[in-house]
């Protein structure tokens, strides 16, 4: 199973608004085992988005899609998400409840159209303020405040995919060598990618502003085990040349 992002939002691609949302799925799917596959930025022009939930939807992974969900003239995500499933829109029976036990008398027709979704759909709690986003055909759709979106995250991935926490035989590990160029070190690279393939070799390099010292990032994913002993021999191979490095957090 794949997960990927969708983020949503003139004021992102703007520059008005930067994105944090990103950085946080990473971290909440990699507290479970987990990892992101792809993500997308998109900005709230609806033939754009239908084409790229249409194809989100498609590809049979599970998204978390973040931003556009309100309800006012420039929130479209609700709009076309269910076009890109050829689905009709309709008000939510449990959030209607909500909104109305939040809003009382002053339930407005406005308001209650935070809770249309397309046909079909179930809601996600919001812990913050109480007003639902909503799931269907494994994406689910969350505001674009971090405050609200974060926490129903969280519930999705501990209320449907606890089963596949930390399932996958997984890790990172890397070092950070001292003063060393990628280029001196691409037949130690081509080595150990020959002889670990069931494991995937990574190089990141810094460019040392003044007064910086140089440094490459050197490591592996996969499976715990290949990537403990190819790294092992990474580290045995680097100190041989001569380089110093220590272990990255």
């Amino acid at each position: 199973m794949a997960f990927g992002a969708i983020i949503i939002g003139d004021e992102i691609l703007s520059g008005r608004r930067s994105d944090k949302h990103l950085a946080k799925l990473i971290d909440l799917l990699g507290a479970r085992g987990l990892r992101l596959a792809w993500a997308n930025y998109v900005g709230d022009d609806p033939p754009r988005l239908v084409e790229t939930l249409s194809r989100s939807f498609a590809s049979g992974d599970t998204v978390f899609s973040f931003g556009g969900i309100g309800a006012t003239p420039d929130d479209h995500t609700r709009q076309c998400a269910a076009a890109a499933l050829g689905l009709e829109l309709a008000l939510h029976p449990e959030a209607e409840a909500v909104i109305r036990a939040k809003f009382g008398a002053e339930t407005t027709p406005h308001r209650l159209q935070m809770g249309v979704y397309p046909v079909g759909s179930q809601i996600i709690p919001n812990p913050y303020n109480g007003i639902p986003g909503f799931a269907i055909r494994e994406h689910y759709f969350v505001p674009g405040f971090p405050v609200m979106a974060w926490p129903m995250v969280e519930w999705v991935l501990d209320t449907f995919y606890r089963h596949l926490h930390h399932a996958d035989d997984y890790v990172e590990q890397a070092i950070i060598v001292w003063d060393a160029f990628e280029g001196r070190l691409i037949d130690l690279m081509e080595a150990i990618t020959a002889d670990f393939p069931d494991a995937t070799l990574f190089s990141l390099p810094t460019i040392a502003a003044d007064g910086e010292r140089r440094s490459l990032e050197l490591g592996m994913k996969g499976p715990a085990v290949r990537v403990a002993e190819a790294m092992a021999r990474i580290k045995a191979e680097v100190s041989e040349r001569g380089y110093q490095w220590r272990d990255k957090a």
